[in-house]
């Protein structure tokens, strides 16, 4: 019997071999041999303009994902494609005019929720990407300040190219434990090969921190942001930037090819999963570098079951390769193992 691909709600997953249904209805997985699982692609709510409202230690019995686990589900498209009209514009009236509130989705897009769903998931460890302007947003050290508190959450930091003292900043953030920095050029509103990020990357390298890039157009962005993100500026960076270890946040999206080619061209170039259609999932386990792939959920834009359905399909059959992706290569990239090691000494 083939494996479906189309569901008509998120908890028809439970049709594959891999999750269940729990006795409240809630979708969990179901096979233990799959674990552990890392997630580098994960958000908490953000705040721009005004101080942070959303209470961030709230449990909430539904979290609200900007795909409703209602809508339908087709994992050979880009995820964002699955999203019904109607649904798509409560998403972008929560990330512009609600940012600046306590109500809306974003009320439940908090750490308790998020670590709920981890559990049920066999997710062991998240990192939150905090997205920062210039001015005006602390997302950075309120991320930071949560992953302190709940051993199961690691995070980066974010420095805008155009802050004043990015290098201060930056320092800032590693002292709080900042493992890299997020940047998001289509919300950032910068290019990723602009001077002053080519900067940024170099202080990064430095200090041996990563950079994840949100990287590609989504088909759902405004003009300009669609243009910034264009692979085809990603490029000059990486190659002037040998030091600095790149992560491309949904591996390109919608420009999933090229994405490609830079991660086979360039040894510092690693693909994150989130997003992406089965179809790119197979092109990746086919042609990518095994040891350079890292899944990610991009929560609470998704549910996680659906980039880890994913991933379990396109690796049927290759159980070393099935490791690596969800765990294996995060753990080697984050230095998670290593991390834990030296807190059991410390303590």
């Amino acid at each position: 019997m083939s494996t479906p691909l189309r569901f008509t709600s998120l908890a028809d997953l439970a049709r594959l071999p891999w999750f269940r249904l729990d006795d409240a209805g809630r979708l969990v997985l179901r096979d233990p041999s799959v674990g552990p699982i890392a997630d580098l692609h994960t958000h908490l709510a953000l705040a721009y303009v005004r101080p942070m409202s959303v209470n961030l230690g709230a449990l909430h019995a539904e979290t609200k994902h900007y795909l409703p686990s209602c809508c339908e589900l087709d994992l050979d498209l880009y995820a964002n494609r699955n999203i019904p009209p109607d649904a798509l514009a409560e998403l972008k009236r929560d990330l512009t005019l609600r940012s600046l509130g306590p109500r809306g989705m974003r009320a439940t897009h908090t750490v308790p929720n998020l670590v709920r769903e981890m559990g049920e998931m066999g997710i062991r460890a998240s990192l939150l990407l905090p997205i920062d302007f210039p001015v005006l947003s602390q997302n950075a050290s309120v991320a930071l300040g949560e992953a302190k508190k709940e051993p199961r959450l690691l995070s980066l930091g974010s420095v805008h190219p155009y802050a004043s003292d990015p290098e201060r900043r930056l320092d800032a953030q590693l002292a709080q434990g900042a493992l890299g920095v997020k940047m998001h050029p289509a919300v950032q509103l910068v290019r990723p090969d602009a001077r002053r990020a080519q900067a940024l990357y170099r202080m990064c390298a430095a200090r041996d921190m990563l950079v994840l890039w949100h990287c590609g157009p989504v088909g759902i962005e405004g003009r300009l942001p669609r243009y910034l993100s264009q692979v085809r500026f990603y490029e000059r960076p990486i190659r002037e930037n040998p030091r600095t270890r790149f992560v491309l946040g949904h591996s390109g999206a919608l420009q999933f090819e090229q994405a490609l080619e830079l991660q086979r061209r360039y040894p510092n170039v690693w693909l994150e999963t989130s997003s992406q259609s089965l179809s790119s999932l197979r092109r990746m386990v086919e042609r990518a570098d095994p040891d350079r792939i890292v899944h990610g959920s991009d929560w609470p834009f998704y549910h996680p079951a659906i980039s880890i359905a994913k991933i379990l399909i396109a690796t049927e059959g290759k159980k070393e390769l099935r490791h690596k992706m969800l765990w294996g290569n995060a753990a080697a990239l984050l230095g998670i193992d290593r991390k834990k090691q030296q807190g059991r000494r410390a303590s």
